[in-house]
């Protein structure tokens, strides 16, 4: 049941007419949010003005622009006269592009994979910050990396720009978490692994994909994650529970890190 959670905050989503980041709109605005939202004009995005409503303001544009981010800040300002907190989700993968294996990585691969996961959210964490500090109210980013970023996957997931990206996203906020905390803003990581989302459909859709994940993600049956497996995790760190965290990094990953599917095959064994 809605709580009222985030009851009079301004949230800014960057990415947010899909996958993970459409349904953390939508867990904002049942918290009562004030919410921006920014998504690219794509075949999504119809579909998230129709369901998130008016209340939601929706901009488009995409987050590799050094632009976008600062329109962002000033229409959530404008529209709401304040801005709280930030989820920046934008990003995906670049495997299309030439990412792989490091000595597979395209030029192109490199350059696309980097500036979709972690340039983009630089532009909108400068942003968001630069309000923050004149402000001098204080608020919370809340940044997305991957589990591949400490937990790599050889067999199935050997995407290194990807992996380097979503390394990247940790440094960056763990730096801004400690020089920031004294002004009371707080920056913290949300890592998963393995979710359902557009950007992760040949993953999804793979049997032996599907087949690692029941060892490699075994809580709740071994299942791919969906995007409302983060919605609580996001409420958190946005919201004012989370006022004395920063600088943290959260794997919400069904167990993968925890987990050796190797072991997980050899259970029924005995010596």
């Amino acid at each position: 049941m809605p709580s009222g959670r985030l009851s009079g905050l301004s949230i800014l989503i960057v990415g947010g007419t899909a996958g993970i980041g459409l349904s953390a709109a939508r867990a904002c605005l049942r918290e009562g949010s004030n919410l921006t939202v920014v998504g690219r004009s794509d075949e999504y995005l119809k579909h998230a003005i129709s369901e998130l409503g008016p209340k939601c303001r929706i901009l488009t544009s995409d987050a590799a622009d050094p632009a976008a981010a600062e329109q962002a800040v000033a229409e959530a300002i404008t529209a709401f006269g304040q801005l709280d907190g930030v989820f920046h989700v934008a990003g995906g993968s670049g495997r299309r592009f030439g990412d792989g294996p490091l000595d597979e990585v395209t030029n192109e691969g490199w350059d696309y994979t980097v500036n979709a996961n972690l340039t983009s959210l630089f532009y909108t964490n400068r942003a968001v910050v630069q309000h923050f500090v004149k402000a001098g109210r204080g608020g919370s980013v809340l940044n997305i990396s991957s589990v591949l970023a400490f937990s790599p996957s050889p067999s199935h997931f050997a995407t290194h720009a990807y992996a380097a990206a979503k390394a990247g996203v940790i440094g960056l906020t763990k730096a801004c978490a400690s020089y920031y905390a004294a002004q009371n803003i707080r920056f913290n990581v949300l890592a998963p692994s393995l979710v359902n989302t557009p950007a992760s459909s040949r993953a999804s859709s793979n049997p032996q994909i599907a087949e690692f994940l029941q060892k490699k993600q075994p809580l709740d049956g071994g299942r791919i994650g969906q995007p409302e497996d983060l919605d609580g995790a996001i409420l958190y760190f946005l919201s004012s529970e989370s006022r004395f965290v920063t600088g943290q990094v959260l794997a919400v990953d069904g167990g993968w890190c925890s987990s050796d599917p190797a072991f997980a095959g050899s259970r029924g064994l005995k010596n």
